[in-house]
């Protein structure tokens, strides 16, 4: 293990405890700065048609900031839906609703559709959501084998879902290959660059990267591991599993999401290697920002948001086995106060699993476990300048 990624860590872990013990200690001007929330109990309505949800695989907000969210119909149990079978088990309730929601702001749904067959490689486990400047609406799915192989793709539709516009990827029984730019990993996360016209996504489940490609043609542009490796440089396979005490070489997996800050910089979750990995934009390392290190059962870096302000001066973490959000000073990763715990009461997650912010600085997040998502809304507005 290289000395310097060592001594980051260290560092980082050790701006980690200085960050909880100052929150303990309530330091009231820096408390009066950070973002104050609380939980919507009116967000979202009751779903039309006897509709349910499973569990959440994304969620984001559009430029005009409608929420998106994608479930995972295949997650819901026949108990749950009893209407839906034939003959029905209950005629009350309840259905599967469409994989793909659109919700105003108010919590009304606006649009729903996709699911199981609605295309011919729609994936078996969706996973991730996002909507560009022109509103096409891009997902893609981790699952397992399911209807003949693995998901190893990306699909972008029209707003309505009425068009399929490009797949990356398809599903695929070949082994993991962080060498193979045709094919993906399990995709978690994507964001699109609109300047640049360019998709970057965390690969994944299977894979241990991040990959770029042109957002129109679907023409590979580069990638790169953690620390900036070249793709060449990356394993495939299992391998030794890395030492606790140390800083893995790799991700450690899943590259759970990938986003892009205000001042160009890529920021990816390595979920159970419980850290954010900082890179420009080329794949230059520049950073690593810990959350609870040492997370052992399903990681702290299921998700990830920027704040609303101009600059971006936090970020939101929420760990799936933690089951908190961090609120974090995004540049040194200070830990400034939390949201949440463990639970099935609002305000509480199980699974914690997607997160997003809107223009307004409210914080959405979804649940695999309590199949969900809830409103956090912003109380003090004092993250503006």
């Amino acid at each position: 293990m290289n000395a310097g990624k060592i001594w980051a860590r260290t560092l980082a872990w050790l701006a980690g405890l200085c960050g909880l013990a100052a929150l303990a200690a309530g330091q009231s001007a820096r408390a009066q700065e950070v973002p104050q929330y609380k939980v919507d109990p009116t967000w979202p309505k009751q779903l039309p048609h006897n509709w349910i949800t499973g569990g959440i695989g994304g969620i984001d907000v559009d430029k005009d900031d409608p929420i998106w969210v994608v479930h995972r119909a295949l997650s819901i149990s026949k108990e749950e839906v009893g209407a839906a079978q034939k003959p029905p088990l209950y005629p009350e309730c309840c259905l599967p609703a469409p994989a793909v929601l659109e919700f105003d702001q108010a919590g009304n749904v606006l649009q729903a559709w996709g699911g199981p067959g609605w295309v011919p490689d729609w994936p078996y486990e969706e996973h991730s959501v996002y909507v560009d400047r022109e509103n096409n609406v891009w997902l893609g799915g981790n699952g397992p084998l399911g209807r003949g192989a693995p998901d190893r793709q990306i699909l972008k539709f029209t707003n309505n879902g009425k068009k399929l516009l490009l797949e990356l990827g398809h599903p695929s029984m070949d082994a993991e290959n962080n060498q193979n730019t045709t094919l993906l990993g399990g995709p978690a996360g994507l964001v699109v660059d609109e300047a640049a016209h360019e998709v970057y996504i965390a690969d994944g489940y299977v894979n241990k990267r991040v990959v770029v490609y042109d957002s129109d043609s679907g023409a590979f542009k580069r990638g790169w591991g953690a620390y900036g490796v070249p793709l060449t440089d990356i394993t495939n396979g299992s391998g030794p599993p890395p030492d606790p005490l140390e800083a893995a070489d790799e991700f450690t997996g899943p590259v759970h999401c990938v986003h892009i800050s205000v001042d160009n910089f890529v920021y990816v979750c390595d979920r159970e290697g419980d850290r954010i990995q900082v890179f420009t934009k080329q794949g230059k390392y520049v950073q690593e920002i810990l959350a609870a290190w040492q997370t052992h059962v399903l990681g702290s870096l299921c998700a990830m948001a920027f704040s609303h302000d101009p600059k971006q001066k936090y970020i939101f973490v929420a760990g799936c086995g933690n089951n908190v959000i961090w609120i974090m000073n995004r540049f040194d990763g200070e830990v400034v106060g939390t949201i949440g715990q463990s639970g099935g009461n609002m305000g509480e997650f199980s699974n914690i699993h997607v997160m997003t912010v809107d223009s307004h600085g409210n914080l959405y997040t979804g649940e695999t476990g309590n199949k969900r998502v809830q409103r956090f809304v912003l109380q003090n507005g004092t993250d503006k300048p």
